[in-house]
């Protein structure tokens, strides 16, 4: 048995997750939403100035995730549902027809992302894809209203944290062996996930990450 991880955008999903966050919200977020969508934008934009391109990222990305904030689980699968209605047609069917085929051997598969949670829920639901699934949590009180906080960003480094948990315990649990871990991922951000593993595949990288996965020989499936 093998674990195959599968990174999300770019990878599984060719579309953009804020992209299709920012289409529904135009439809359903308030005053309230766009103030904090606002306030953050200016709060990232400054934190870009000085630490970088990856510190904007996660200001903003922290600063969207507070507009769910008072939205009950029910609410948010909703809201997620939309964005998959909207972004499964920029669904890597290649990749998925892929992932089919490790299940089919018996392998065990992970959606591996630092998107958020319910939108990996909802976009598995959609393609019938019985996966684990390890990404950034929206975090939800003892009464499983959101509190507009997330959990820890699964990206970079932390994704060979996250795994190496994740099979460690699924080790103590199961009676079957693990032989090794495939991982499909396309950005410069998966590269220490990608020397991890024992099969690296690199999906429909960027100019940048193709000479990145032929210095390293790794594998490229394209579309």
């Amino acid at each position: 048995m093998a674990i195959v991880t599968v990174d999300f955008d770019g990878t599984l999903y060719q579309g953009n997750s804020f992209k299709v966050m920012f289409q529904v919200g135009k439809k359903t977020f308030g005053l309230k939403q766009w103030s904090i969508v606002f306030t953050g934008l200016v709060k990232a934009i400054i934190t870009g100035l000085v630490k970088g391109k990856n510190a904007f990222r996660l200001q903003f990305f922290k600063a969207f995730a507070n507009t769910f904030k008072g939205k009950t689980e029910l609410e948010l699968e909703e809201f997620f549902q939309q964005l998959v209605n909207i972004g499964k047609v920029d669904v890597h069917q290649g990749l998925v027809r892929q992932v089919r085929e490790h299940q089919q051997n018996g392998d065990m598969i992970i959606l591996l992302s630092g998107a958020l949670k319910p939108f990996l829920t909802a976009f598995a639901k959609e393609l019938q894809l019985d996966v684990h699934i390890l990404s950034t949590e929206l975090l939800l009180d003892q009464n499983g209203v959101c509190t507009g906080e997330i959990g820890t960003i699964i990206n970079g480094e932390e994704k060979v944290k996250q795994v190496q948990k994740w099979v460690t315990k699924e080790l103590a649990q199961s009676e079957k062996g693990t032989n090794e871990i495939w991982a499909y991922a396309d950005s410069e951000s998966d590269i220490p996930l990608l020397h991890f593993v024992e099969h690296p595949i690199v999906v429909n990288p960027d100019e940048d990450m193709k000479k990145i996965a032929e210095e390293n020989k790794w594998p490229i499936f394209a579309t």
